[in-house]
């Protein structure tokens, strides 16, 4: 088993789908006591400082997680060099995450048989069940991802 490993979730604003990323990570982690870090942040600063939305708190308090101590930040140089892997959850991200000189970036819909898809801003559903959505993606490539990890398969 790794040790050490150090996880980086990306959307834009970090207030919605990253946050859930690294909730639903860090669950994992703590139960399986694996030796693994977990962070999220945003390719903006829009949202620097802020909690994540209520209806992202409230989905993972649904699942038991809670993410309501989680604030936003953006990405910086220093993440290039600090994290193992970073995964990006749209292709927006991916691409301006490399732009920002992140050399591998992985895209969260490449695991859990989602065969590459974007993670979708649950913004662009209506109402609550887009983040329902949106946290059953999340969640089922995050398991994936962690399992790929301890497997040393990425």
């Amino acid at each position: 088993m790794q040790s050490d490993t150090k996880i980086l979730f990306v959307c834009l604003g970090n207030i919605c789908r990253s946050p859930l990323a690294e909730g639903v990570a860090q669950k994992h982690i703590d139960t399986e006591n694996l030796p693994y870090y977990v962070e999220s942040a945003g390719t903006s600063n829009w949202h620097e400082g802020e909690a994540p939305c209520h209806n992202s708190i409230k989905v993972a308090q649904n699942n038991g997680i809670d993410i309501s101590q989680q604030r936003s930040r953006p990405i910086s140089r220093l993440d290039i060099a600090s994290f193992d892997y970073v995964f990006a959850m749209d292709t927006q991200n991916q691409a301006d995450l490399e732009s920002f000189g992140f050399e591998k970036v992985y895209r969260l819909g490449e695991f859990g048989n989602y065969q590459g898809a974007d993670v979708p801003d649950p913004y662009f559903f209506k109402g609550f069940e887009g983040f329902e959505k949106v946290y059953e993606m999340v969640a089922c490539c995050v398991e994936d991802i962690l399992t790929q990890i301890e497997n040393r398969n990425i």
